[in-house]
């Protein structure tokens, strides 16, 4: 197991990414841990308390199995890093963690941390146009893309603004897959506004309070800018798409 730290000033936060084995294949998981714990939203598991944010990437030979025992594999991953599931909220992804993105936007006093992995080469989709389908075709898993964000502040976030922070993300994260032109894998007529696997975590601080993250808000746009930004970077580096 080695580790390769990533730079995050934002007190009491330390940043990294494990290099680890599972069945002898190696995965890869990036962690955020804080000093104290700290309120998060998570769009995997909803409001939580954590001290540990974590993306995780496992790799296409592991894809199969991970589908049909993803309990159990979550289980030995918390183990092999000794975290306490209770208090961690994980993304899963098949995009490379070596191509995790961070951005960082700031005015003031206040900060904001984009985390980006992203994939969109194979189930990109224009949401509610395209039709919904199994992640398995002939008795094969797809090879999936995914854009996991997570949002770090300084700031102390309510309830309702980290709910309002997610349509704001999201709303950057479509900003990029337009900037960029991606299309849906499906109809390359149409432009894409997402995966079928996306997901997003807002971490909150214990700053300045924070009680709405919309467009109007100082904090939302330096939300928006860092992913947007961070979005766009991090499929060029997985998709090498610019």
């Amino acid at each position: 197991m080695r580790e390769k730290e990533i730079e995050i000033d934002l007190e009491g936060t330390r940043a990294q990414i494990i290099y680890h084995q599972f069945q002898g294949i190696e995965v890869k998981t990036f962690l955020a841990s804080f000093a104290k714990e700290r309120r998060c939203l998570s769009t995997r598991e909803g409001f939580k308390n954590i001290k540990v944010v974590a993306n995780h990437y496992n790799p296409p030979a592991l894809w199969e199995f991970v589908h049909q025992n993803c309990d159990a594999y979550m289980n030995k991953i918390f183990s092999d890093l000794n975290l306490s599931s209770a208090k961690t909220a994980m993304l899963l992804t098949g995009a490379d963690m070596d191509n995790l993105v961070v951005k960082k936007e700031e005015y003031l006093e206040l900060k904001v941390f984009a985390l980006v992995t992203a994939g969109t080469k194979s189930n990109a989709q224009r949401i509610g146009v395209d039709k919904a389908g199994s992640l398995e075709r002939d008795g094969r898993f797809e090879t999936l893309g995914t854009i996991n964000v997570i949002v770090l502040t300084n700031a102390l976030l309510s309830e309702g603004a980290m709910a309002r922070g997610m349509i704001t993300l999201t709303e950057a994260k479509v900003i990029a897959l337009e900037d960029l032109d991606i299309r849906s894998s499906y109809d390359p007529e149409i432009r894409a506004t997402g995966t079928g696997t996306d997901n997003a975590i807002i971490v909150s601080g214990q700053g300045a309070r924070i009680d709405y993250l919309g467009g109007h808000s100082k904090m939302g746009e330096l939300m928006a800018r860092a992913v947007t930004s961070a979005v766009k970077e991090a499929i060029f580096k997985q998709n090498g798409i610019k």
